[in-house]
């Protein structure tokens, strides 16, 4: 178990190993019954992640399982469908918790070209102000451009075509959708991971800890804690906890931490990803990334090539949510 240095941590981990079976009480029950059972099956209790050896340093067993972890799901996971729920911290103010049903078809390549593109379904549940929005993009169709509408009243407007990296697109966002995904959740802690060795290379401000029994969804995990124990404008978080779904052997949360500020009480969350109801390898094809699906409420779909003044499509949708209230 991990020896925190004050009860402020003692406290932040005990609420990591209860688990936040929360979300999963909070799934769209309309979109809960579509989800598949998983054909990609492996043995429970699968997380091994091996103490540090003498000369190494604190980050190393994690990157290397981290690594493994990102080969497997290169090579034995096609798709997936799952809830997520995601909060971030943008421009110093936490966002509510989002919630999204997702349908993911992760990238493929043979002899150097894109057999498979990373494609992308959202249908947001919650909060209330992105309730019924659905959102789709696939890597390199479309003019590189994601599909989007609003739900609710705003439903009634056509969806448009946006630039990921876009203002509109962006906004609310500290990610574009580009980034979405297991898969490159698995790479940005890889990336994010050897920065943080780079920061310390002596491993003297880094503590590294595995404790078993921490839940996510009632299902068990492996939480995985990597601690700085002093600030510096390199590190890019002050505490990290990273759930290893034991089943699956993948990480199914992410939340980061950072140092309070002047006046502040406890540790501020800066971001969280949760992955839960995840199904597995269920077969996903071409149809379910198409606005046209029937199961979809997009309207009026235009042509992505088309130019979009976002400023202007902005403008309206604050209009119409200034007469909806």
């Amino acid at each position: 178990m991990m020896k925190f240095s004050n009860p402020r941590r003692q406290f932040l981990l005990a609420v990591a190993a209860a688990g936040t079976s929360l979300f999963a009480s909070q799934i769209l029950a309309q979109d809960e019954n579509k989800l598949k059972e998983p054909v990609f099956r492996v043995a429970a209790n699968n997380v091994f992640i091996p103490p540090q050896a003498p000369g190494q340093h604190p980050l190393d067993p994690a990157l290397q399982h981290a690594e493994e972890s990102l080969k497997r799901i290169q090579n034995d996971i096609k798709d997936y469908e799952c809830l997520i729920v995601k909060r971030e911290r943008i421009h110093g103010v936490l966002n509510e918790y989002e919630y999204m049903v997702a349908k993911i078809r992760n990238h493929k390549e043979a002899d150097g070209r894109i057999v498979t593109p990373l494609s992308v379904y959202l249908n947001f549940g919650k909060p209330a102000n992105v309730a019924g929005r659905e959102v789709i993009w696939v890597e390199g169709a479309n003019n590189g451009k994601l599909c989007a509408h609003e739900g609710g009243l705003l439903g009634k407007f056509p969806a448009v075509w946006l630039d990921p990296k876009g203002a509109m697109a962006m906004r609310g966002n500290l990610y574009p959708i580009t980034e979405i995904g297991i898969e490159n959740l698995v790479a940005k802690l890889i990336e994010r991971g050897t920065r943080e060795k780079k920061a310390d290379l002596a491993g003297k401000e880094t503590i590294v800890t595995t404790t078993e029994g921490a839940k996510l969804d009632k299902r068990p995990c492996t939480l995985l804690s990597i601690e700085h124990t002093v600030e510096r404008p390199a590190y890019e978080f002050q505490l990290a906890q990273i759930f290893i779904d034991q089943e699956y052997n993948l990480p199914v949360r992410y939340v980061a931490y950072g140092w309070p500020q002047a006046g502040q009480k406890g540790e501020p969350i800066l971001e969280e990803y949760n992955y839960s109801r995840i199904r597995l390898n269920v077969g996903l094809t071409d149809a379910d990334f198409q606005p046209g699906n029937p199961n979809y409420r997009f309207r009026g779909v235009g042509n992505p090539a088309a130019k979009v003044d976002e400023k202007e499509v902005a403008r309206k949708k604050e209009e119409a949510e200034r007469k909806n209230k």
